[in-house]
C-alpha cells in the first residue's frame, strides 16, 4: 500500500527545505568575543583556539570593522593586562587595557554594533578568581559587588553599550543596575550570565586571558548536574533588572537553554565557549568532520533550543557564510 502521509515531500529540494525551515540565523544574531592584550605589538595566535587572536589595538580596530561589515550584531571585549593584583585594579583603571580598548572600538565603529565588555575580575586578579578574596581564601561575594559597581561605571564611561556580568556573584545584577542608575546611566544594558556552569570547556579561554586561577570556581559557578538551578538563576536576574540573560556553555546545556527560553520575558543568549570551538576545529583539522557544516549545525542547534543570539568565535565567518547564501 502507498503511504498517505509523506513527510519527505517537505524535504525534496533545497528550495522547499529553505521555505519550511523552522530555525533561521541572521548575522545580527551573532556576537563576536575578542581578546586585546596589553603591550602587544601586533596580533598573535592563541594556540589552543586556532584562528582566534590576541589583538593589539590596531588589529582589534580592524577586526571590529570586519565584523561590522559582515553584519555581526555585537562585539564582546576581553582585556588581558600585563599586571595583576589581589583586587583586580586594572578592571577599574580608566587606562586599563579593557577600558582603553573599549574607547578605541567605540571610536572606530560607534553605534554600528553593540559594544559589550566583560564585567568580571578574573582577568585582572593575581589569583584568577572572579572576585576579591576573604582572609580564609574564599571569594567574598559582597565585597566583590563593590568592585563590580566600580567596574560598571568605568566601562560605561569608556563607551560600552552592554555590560556582561559573568562573575556569578549573588546580587550582582541588582548591584550594578543600582550603581549605573545612580550615576545617570540608565541607558547601559546589562547582560547577565545567569546560568554559567562550572564547565570543563573553559580551558582554552583561560589560555586566552592568561588566567592565574588557583583552585576552581565551583562555589559560585553552577553544578553541571543541576538543571532547575539554571532557570532559577535566570529568573532572579530578570527580577534584578537584567536586560538579557545567558546560558554558558551552550552545546552541553541545551536543555537548560530551552528551559530559560520558555521562562524568560527578556532575550536569552547562549555562549558557544572556547572548548566547543576548539573541539570542532581539532576534529576538522584532522579531517574527521566537515568544518563548515558542523559549525553551521552547531549554531543552528543553539538557536533551535531557544537562543535569541549566540556568542561564538566564528561570528564573523558564519555571518559571511549566511550573507553569501
Amino acid at each position: 500500500m502507498s503511504p498517505v502521509v509523506r513527510p519527505r515531500r517537505l524535504r525534496q529540494s533545497a528550495a522547499v527545505r529553505r521555505l519550511v525551515s523552522e530555525t533561521r540565523t541572521d548575522p545580527a544574531q551573532l556576537v563576536l568575543p575578542m581578546f586585546v592584550r596589553e603591550g602587544a605589538t601586533g596580533p598573535r595566535p592563541i594556540e589552543s583556539m586556532p584562528g582566534v587572536l590576541h589583538h593589539d589595538l590596531d588589529s582589534l580596530r580592524r577586526a571590529a570593522v570586519e565584523a561590522v561589515a559582515a553584519g555581526v550584531g555585537g562585539l564582546m571585549l576581553y582585556g588581558v593586562p600585563e599586571h595583576r593584583d589581589a583586587i583586580g585594579s586594572g578592571g577599574t583603571d580608566p587606562d586599563g587595557i579593557l577600558n582603553v580598548a573599549t574607547r578605541a572600538v567605540a571610536a572606530e565603529v560607534g553605534d554600528a554594533v553593540v559594544i559589550q565588555t566583560d564585567l568580571c575580575l578574573d582577568e585582572f586578579t593575581d589569583h584568577g578568581h572572579c572576585g576579591v578574596l576573604a582572609a580564609d581564601g574564599s571569594v567574598d561575594n559582597d565585597a566583590t559587588l563593590l568592585r563590580y559597581r566600580d567596574m560598571a561605571l568605568a566601562q560605561a564611561e569608556a563607551g560600552s553599550h552592554m555590560l556582561g556580568l559573568s562573575g556569578m556573584m549573588d546580587g550582582q545584577t541588582a548591584a550594578v543596575r543600582e550603581a549605573l542608575d545612580a550615576a545617570g546611566r540608565q541607558d547601559v544594558l546589562l547582560l547577565a550570565y545567569s546560568a554559567k556552569y562550572a564547565s570543563s570547556l573553559y580551558g582554552p579561554f583561560r589560555d586566552a586571558v592568561e588566567s592565574a586561577l588557583q583552585g576552581d570556581r565551583r562555589t559560585y559557578q553552577l553544578d553541571p548536574a543541576n538543571r532547575r538551578e539554571g532557570r532559577r538563576e535566570a529568573v532572579l536576574d530578570v527580577a534584578e533588572g537584567a536586560d538579557v540573560v545567558m546560558v554558558k556553555p551552550a552545546s552541553f546545556y541545551l536543555d537548560v537553554l530551552a528551559d530559560v527560553a520558555r521562562e524568560s520575558p527578556v532575550p536569552v543568549w547562549a555562549y558557544q565557549v572556547s572548548g566547543e570551538y576548539a573541539m570542532v576545529e581539532a576534529a576538522a583539522a584532522n579531517g574527521w568532520i566537515d568544518r563548515e557544516r558542523t559549525i553551521l549545525e552547531s549554531v543552528t542547534a543553539i538557536r533551535r533550543a531557544g537562543a535569541d543570539a549566540v556568542l561564538t568565535y566564528w561570528a564573523t565567518e558564519v555571518a559571511g557564510w549566511l550573507r553569501n547564501r
